[in-house]
């Protein structure tokens, strides 16, 4: 077997933390090349034969003492003999990514148990080669940054995961605000993780969160992060969770057609429930006044109701098509494009399709003026085949 005249390791990627030469059979005339930022280490029979730094270097008997007494090689001459030769990466790659298993976090503004997960990067330096080719390297030809990660994830997650619940629970940080947090968090966990990489022969050159989030991989935490999507949105447009099932429910209702009539459509949307002023309304026999266009009459139970029809008008409704709120003066929908179909009455947007109000049951003009069940003058609804309006006085033709 020949004999190797020079050993040198040119690595092509800087996520290479140690390499093995792929040949032991060396003489003491070899020359060994030492890069700058790396560190070279000769093992032989178990032991370490001797390191090198940045340089060229010859690998003779007084570079090497201990050649003599493993090998019995004497001063001088072309010797052989065998050892591996290790490379050690010095500089410090800030590139490792990492990222914790599920933790289940009780949120203080929500008072419930969220999944949460947490991401980031940290890099490491080999600050003691010796101990780290000893305990980590064995019998590999090449140590990377993904081996070093996969190598310690038990011991990464369970330290990680402590911290981050402990931080959290000790400032009573909620997932609406940890991402305030994150600079702090880190620091808190850098210095454990600082000692637990030097027993390995590294230093921790930096440690970083990116990010502490819900765990949206989890059906459970996909419910949350719509339920929160949802309130997020509720307070932008300005209605309430009650408020968006009663939408739901009524345009169902109106698309199934107007067969139910009033009572039905206001059972469902809830307009006769016990906290509801509508519903008190409804069951009210109706006043004189009480469905007069402009003339400031209240509805009975004294509650306003909103749109443009009444004297003390409500400025914006909320759409029939979509729920988000707009102005009565528009005559479309700023968000949906639907047309602004108003009640007579009460002034709430209406489906086309609809042939009575979904918030006071009043008919709808648009719909049933022809059939002849509303009255022309205040369009209150009327018995086929009555000459006179019951509520107006009103010829009817």
């Amino acid at each position: 077997m020949a004999l190797i005249d020079v050993v040198e390791w040119e690595p092509q990627s800087n996520d290479i933390f140690a390499y093995r030469y792929p040949h032991s059979n060396l003489s003491t005339a070899t020359q060994l090349i030492v890069h700058e930022s790396q560190e070279a280490v000769f093992f032989s029979k178990g032991q370490i034969l001797g390191k090198f730094g940045p340089g060229r270097h010859v690998l003779n008997t007084e570079n090497l003492p201990l050649l003599r007494n493993l090998f019995g090689i004497p001063f001088g001459g072309k010797n052989p003999f065998t050892a591996e030769v290790w490379f050690v990466n010095k500089t410090a790659p800030l590139n490792i990514n990492w990222r914790t298993t599920t933790m289940r976090f009780l949120d203080p503004d929500y008072g419930q148990m969220v999944p949460l997960i947490a991401k980031g990067r940290y890099g490491l330096k080999v600050q003691d080669a010796e101990r780290f080719l000893v305990q980590l390297v064995g019998t590999l030809e090449y140590f990377t940054s993904a081996e070093l990660t996969d190598h310690f994830m038990g011991a990464l997650i369970a330290k990680t995961n402590s911290s981050i619940m402990a931080f959290m629970n000790a400032n009573r940080v909620g997932i609406n605000q940890i991402s305030a947090y994150l600079d702090d968090l880190s620091q808190f966990i850098k210095q454990p993780m600082s000692e637990f990489w030097e027993q390995y022969g590294f230093k921790l050159a930096g440690f970083y969160i990116t990010e502490v989030n819900l765990d949206t991989s989890s059906p459970e935490g996909q419910k949350i992060a719509e339920a929160l999507s949802d309130r997020s949105a509720q307070g932008i447009a300005g209605y309430t969770w009650q408020q968006k099932q009663s939408f739901g429910v009524a345009n169902n209702a109106v698309e199934k057609g107007s067969s139910m009539g009033m009572f039905g459509i206001a059972m469902m949307t809830g307009a006769f429930s016990s906290n509801n002023n509508i519903g008190g309304a409804m069951m009210q026999p109706p006043s004189q006044n009480q469905y007069q266009v402009g003339g400031g009459a209240q509805p009975a139970g004294g509650m306003e109701m909103p749109g443009r029809a009444q004297g003390h008008a409500r400025a914006e409704v909320f759409c029939s098509n979509c729920g988000k709120k707009f102005p009565t003066t528009s005559q479309f929908c700023p968000f949906c494009g639907d047309p602004y179909n108003p009640c007579p009455v009460c002034g709430a947007d209406n489906s086309s399709k609809a042939s009575r109000c979904v918030v006071c049951g009043a008919a709808l003009p648009a719909n049933n003026q022809a059939s002849g069940n509303v009255c022309p003058s205040c369009h209150a609804p009327v018995q086929p085949g009555i000459k006179f309006c019951p509520q107006c006085g009103s010829r009817l033709e």
